[in-house]
């Protein structure tokens, strides 16, 4: 037997001393325990580790470092790509903290580091109130909401982590920590908006809003009408207020039975959007021109608030990905054509969704108090994605991607949004330089060896 292999038993017979579930290679659940949600990522860790609680996560930090192992914490798995190689890790997975509890009267959620945000907006949704939850309903909060998180109500609220007030970690060297505004600021810092790092997220508190219905949904035409649709509706952004969200998206949807019923197997250009305010009357006459371009479908109505964390229509069981991003400084006709240009009609574009997301507002504003991520500079967040079925898929679509990356960078800046960026960046992708000296620091107080393994580190 190699020392190799005799090192990895060991480690996994010391991981089931201190936490209660463990999968490691040979088990009958082995292929499950290691699955992202995104099926291309082939992630293969010394175990899997399943704790219940703080005490069993330090328990699995303290046997990963007795037997020179790194831990990389992870809820869904939506962004693994980044991850990349688990060969001397643990796999940390949170699904078996689940805790939900909703304070209405403060306004106030704590959740385990494995709830999804569709198991946030339903209790809250019955006392009148909505999270800043994203817009897939199974996408945990903690990740989300670490690496900056913008959803529905991000123009009129801001990014979510600047919206948590309260983390609690357990560090690398097995320290519970609670941090607040009060009690270890930088770190407490650090994490909202500089990723995970610094420790290893239990559990995490944050604000609830007031809102009980929204006017939102989807206009929907032939994707052969996707230039005039989307640039028509990036003249339309301009205008609107910070309560209006919406997304200019081209789609091409396979005939999948994850796809919806009626536009499965078509084509279509498609804009998204979400009225947030007191008056819906404000959000009709708000899509009034929308409605004058003759959709051949209309789904904006009177929505319950909850209901919101499915407008995306994001497919929710696991499923192979390839996806690239872009953020630009304005949404405008010309960004947009050259969207279209890329992503659209005779393009030859492989991605089964191409989405410009409007952002600015509060989410483009630096927030009083906020964390290592206040604000992002762009107004345009692109996304693309397909669905890679073998290697040489993935390889055409990892192409296709920086293509359009390309093509589209130079109405940006070149900041990043950290929850977007499907393969490795630089940290200097997504903070300025001040920001990252900072985030460097806590990282070297807190975990100086690196031995937790995150998406996008932040280097010591």
């Amino acid at each position: 037997m190699s020392t190799t292999r005799h090192t990895a038993l060991d480690a996994v017979a010391a991981l089931r001393e201190r936490v209660g579930e463990v999968v490691a290679p040979g088990d009958a659940a082995w292929d499950e325990a290691r699955q992202a949600w995104n099926l291309a990522v082939d992630q293969r860790p010394v175990a899997v580790a399943y704790p219940r609680d703080a005490g069993e996560v330090a328990g699995a930090l303290a046997a990963a470092r007795h037997h020179g192992l790194r831990v990389a914490p992870q809820g869904t798995g939506h962004n693994a790509p980044p991850l990349g190689d688990l060969g001397d890790a643990v796999l940390l997975r949170t699904d078996r903290m689940r805790d939900v509890l909703i304070d209405p009267l403060a306004r106030i959620a704590r959740v385990g580091a494995g709830v999804l945000w569709e198991e946030v907006t339903a209790p809250a949704g019955e006392h009148g109130l909505i999270a800043l939850h994203g817009s897939s309903p199974n996408v945990g909060v903690v990740g989300y909401s670490l690496g900056g998180g913008i959803g529905w109500l991000a123009r009129s609220h801001g990014l979510a982590t600047n919206s948590v007030t309260a983390i609690e970690i357990v560090t690398a060297a097995g320290e519970m920590v609670r941090t607040d505004a009060e009690r270890e600021p930088d770190l407490f810092w650090a994490m909202r908006g500089g990723g995970g790092d610094y420790g290893i997220v239990t559990a995490m508190e944050f604000r609830l809003y007031p809102l009980r219905t929204a006017y939102a949904g989807w206009f929907i035409w032939p994707w052969e009408r996707s230039r005039e649709v989307l640039t028509a509706w990036a003249e339309w952004t301009a205008g609107v207020p910070e309560e209006m969200t919406s997304v200019g998206r081209i789609l091409q949807i396979p005939d999948a039975p994850f796809a919806p019923e009626p536009l499965r197997g078509r084509n279509i250009v498609a804009v998204e959007v979400a009225y947030t305010g007191d008056d819906e009357r404000v959000g009709i006459e708000l899509v009034r021109p929308f409605r004058d371009l003759a959709p051949e479908m209309d789904t904006v109505a009177s929505m319950p608030a909850p209901d919101m964390v499915r407008l995306h229509q994001d497919p929710e069981p696991p499923m192979p990905g390839v996806g690239g991003h872009v953020m630009i400084d304005r949404v405008t006709p010309e960004a947009m054509r050259e969207f279209v240009g890329l992503t659209g009609p005779g393009s030859g574009s492989p991605f089964i969704s191409s989405e410009m997301r409007h952002l600015g507002g509060a989410a483009g504003r630096p927030a009083p108090g906020a964390g290592a991520l206040s604000h992002l500079d762009g107004e345009g967040a692109l996304f693309v994605i397909g669905v890679p079925m073998d290697a040489g898929d993935h390889a055409m679509l990892t192409g296709a991607v920086k293509a359009v990356e390309a093509g589209m960078s130079r109405f940006g800046h070149g900041r990043l949004y950290r929850n977007f960026v499907e393969e490795r960046a630089a940290a200097d992708s997504f903070h300025a330089r001040a920001a990252l000296e900072r985030l460097r620091a806590v990282r070297r107080r807190f975990d100086p060896a690196t031995t937790i393994q995150t998406n996008h580190p932040i280097d010591v």
